[in-house]
């Protein structure tokens, strides 16, 4: 390959070109090649640009002795890479890996040719790719790496170590199974809620489960909607993946309702009874008006909090300080970028200014968190940005007693909430980190991708922005450590719509046609083993939609404990399309009747 472009689009994960489901090969045309590249920071608009960016590239990775991070399987010998200029060839060093536990392990090292494995040429230099051969670790975790060679400074580089399987609870291994029930939890109907379905209802859910027997409760997305009206209320694209969506707050399971003589009373009214009377028997969810009900409410719980327990130093202020210790620097982002959404385009204090939703609406002055207009801002907006801090604590310890609730009454497995495949390039992930993401792209799928359905992009896609492969690495994959993390918390298990969208994704060029994408390839194994460890530590079930995946990544799910989500609809007998029995199906295998992308029973039945 000698096109400096299509070496950059390699070197980014671009592919050069795919099957369809016919066989007929599509390749990736320059235009789409430097679109793509470009939303990933790489403008190339012509051979010379191209070969700037690849200069720029190797430099930057042959210039560090370590890479920022290794993602290896423990009790496996692994190998280290390091780059060295030639001059520190038969130097001496020391090694020492600090572990998560701060157990610490050391020993000496001797570079020799024997370990060169590539060269390279950078300017005036000639740097050699080497090959260090290590003992196996056994802890798993994440763990800190080091090389001090002789007459270079200390380089370090984040390990990872991984178990080689996902978690299985008991209730699903060997001939045990579970049967469970799944809902979109906005839309459950309760003559207690306000308008939308709410984690007290899903609490009753949990105990109707339980009590009928079945052993999982599978769930929409929960996460953070930056939104709350009817045009941006869709579940798979969120403001953030780490933190749970305002809506689904019981108001009146929060302590403080119970404390407010004033909030009791606007509760309690006649005219404010009848309000909820009309959001809970209408047709539809309407949006806008639960979030106008609950959110002047909210806003004085919190000066409820604030006022007496805050001020007063009570044991519930401690808990909550603490936990907001715990989130730290994420919650202050996700804190404030939704107190400057309330500020540019609120619902409640700047009603009708649609146009100023979402980030890139802003002041441009805004578009950085950590520059000094948003600094200045949150100085001077204090109580705004807390009491967001105070609700998604609210959400947290309702979701929290959920899953408790779960596990006292003995599910097998619990809840199983989805997980949204990307975040909305307007909301608050995006916002903190801008760097990781590509803002001009979006993600989607190839015409033919699900002719089941008859779409030609996947739902609920439009306006997600991907995350840049080489930059989520560069990250050592902290979001999607932390990601994993906020939704296994709480949970049982945890469903991956595609399991694919960890090994490649198809992105498209902002607002264009689908045939105008190209694939990118992501650091499968790597992710697949994070996946491991989060799921081994938070003891969470992990499910995953298999259509699409290669015979090869239907056998890595295998081996890795990974249930295979089927419907039912497609599990027939290919000879005479007779419907499979369940003695007949995979035993690693969730099956379910349908999903968000297919009919319902109900319009199944009916033909």
């Amino acid at each position: 390959m000698t096109d400096p472009l299509d070496r950059l689009a390699e070197l980014a994960g671009i592919q050069a070109a795919y099957r369809d489901k016919d066989g007929k090969r599509h390749t990736a045309s320059p235009e789409t090649k430097r679109a793509l590249l470009a939303a990933m920071g790489l403008a190339c608009e012509d051979d010379s640009a191209a070969e700037a960016n690849l200069e720029a590239w190797a430099q930057k990775e042959w210039s560090r002795l370590l890479p920022p991070v290794q993602v290896i399987t423990k009790e496996s010998p692994w190998r280290a890479t390091l780059r060295i200029p030639d001059r520190a060839l038969d130097a001496g060093g020391r090694w020492h890996l600090a572990l998560e536990n701060s157990e610490v392990r050391e020993g000496e090292i001797r570079l020799d040719a024997s370990m060169v494995r590539e060269r390279r040429r950078l300017g005036d230099e000639e740097r050699l790719a080497l090959e260090l051969e290590l003992p196996p670790c056994e802890t798993t975790g994440y763990h800190r790496f080091g090389l001090e060679l002789d007459g270079f400074p200390e380089s370090r580089m984040t390990l990872i170590v991984c178990p080689p399987t996902c978690y299985l609870p008991p209730a699903v291994t060997g001939e045990n199974r579970v049967w469970g029930i799944g809902v979109s939890l906005y839309g459950v109907r309760s003559a207690r809620n306000w308008g939308v379905g709410d984690f007290t209802d899903l609490k009753t859910l949990v105990e109707w489960a339980a009590e009928v027997g079945a052993g999982l409760v599978g769930l929409n997305p929960l996460h953070s909607l930056s939104r709350p009206d009817p045009g941006h209320c869709n579940p798979f694209q969120p403001s953030s993946r780490c933190f749970f969506h305002l809506l689904y707050l019981d108001l009146e399971a929060v302590p403080e309702f119970s404390e407010c003589d004033d909030i009791h009373d606007t509760v309690t009214a006649t005219e404010f009874q009848a309000r909820l009377r009309a959001l809970r028997a209408a047709p539809l969810i309407d949006y806008g008006e639960v979030w106008e009900t609950k959110f002047p409410l909210l806003k004085k719980l919190y000066r409820h909090f604030r006022d007496q327990h805050l001020a007063a130093d009570t044991p519930r202020a401690r808990a909550f300080r603490e936990w907001v210790a715990e989130q730290g620097e994420a919650l202050r982002d996700q804190a404030l970028f939704d107190a400057l959404q309330t500020h540019f385009a609120g619902s409640s204090e700047r009603k009708g200014e649609k146009d100023a939703w979402g980030w890139p609406a802003w002041p441009s002055g805004f578009h950085n968190p950590h520059g000094d207009e948003v600094e200045n801002w949150a100085e001077d907006n204090q109580a705004r940005v807390d009491c967001y801090r105070y609700l998604y604590w609210l959400a947290d310890c309702q979701l929290h007693a959920v899953g408790r609730r779960s596990y006292e009454l003995g599910l097998g497995v619990g809840l199983c909430p989805e997980l949204a495949p990307g975040a909305d390039r307007e909301g608050a992930e995006t916002w903190s980190r801008r760097d990781l993401y590509a803002l001009e792209a979006q993600l989607g799928a190839p015409p033919d991708e699900d002719r089941e359905t008859g779409r030609d992009t996947l739902p609920s896609t439009e306006n997600t922005a991907p995350l840049i492969p080489h930059r989520l690495r560069e990250s050592a994959y902290h979001p999607f450590i932390r990601m994993l993390r906020a939704n296994m918390r709480e949970a049982g298990g945890v469903h991956i719509g595609s399991l694919m969208g960890l090994m490649q994704r198809y992105w498209m060029p902002a607002h264009s046609p689908s045939h105008g994408g190209a694939y990118v390839s992501y650091p499968f194994r790597e992710l697949m083993g994070i996946l491991a460890l989060e799921s081994q530590r938070l003891q969470c079930l992990v499910v995953g939609d298999d259509r699409g995946c290669t015979h090869e990544t239907r056998q890595f799910m295998r081996e890795s404990g990974i249930l295979a989500q089927r419907l039912f609809y497609f599990e027939k007998h290919p000879e005479d399309r007779r419907f499979k029995s369940p003695g007949e199906l995979a035993p690693d295998t969730l099956m379910a009747v349908t999903d968000r992308g297919h009919h319902t029973l109900a319009g199944f039945w009916q033909g």
